[in-house]
């Protein structure tokens, strides 16, 4: 059974850095492209960043670029999602995904505020 385990998300201050983690099981998380994606109150889930199989190439949305890095590591099948220079614009419940199989994780909650 594929599952996505999201963990990392919490409350932060406008500058702040954060560091999600979404654990998977269930299928060989190192054949497939991984994503995150965001959502938040009354807004459409939007693409935050996207991973090959093997790491060598990213894609990340226009609000996140060059404050966002994703990686995986595949001997943990682990997909993270470094955030720096965080803006309230931010929050947003942010989901894994893995599109092959069309699986949600269960979503972490990253609010930014003073």
């Amino acid at each position: 059974q594929v599952q996505l385990v999201e963990s990392g998300g919490g409350l932060v201050q406008p500058g702040g850095s954060l560091r999600l983690s979404c654990a998977a099981s269930g299928f060989a998380f190192s054949r497939y492209p991984m994503s995150w994606y965001r959502q938040a109150p009354g807004k459409e889930r939007e693409l935050v960043a996207r991973i090959t199989s093997g790491g060598g190439s990213t894609t990340y949305g226009d609000s996140v670029k060059g404050r966002f890095t994703i990686s995986r590591d595949n001997a943990k099948n682990t997909v993270y999602l470094q955030m720096n220079s965080l803006k309230p614009e931010d929050t947003a419940a942010y989901y894994c995904y893995v599109p092959q199989y069309n699986r949600w994780g269960q979503g972490t909650q990253v609010t930014v505020s003073s």
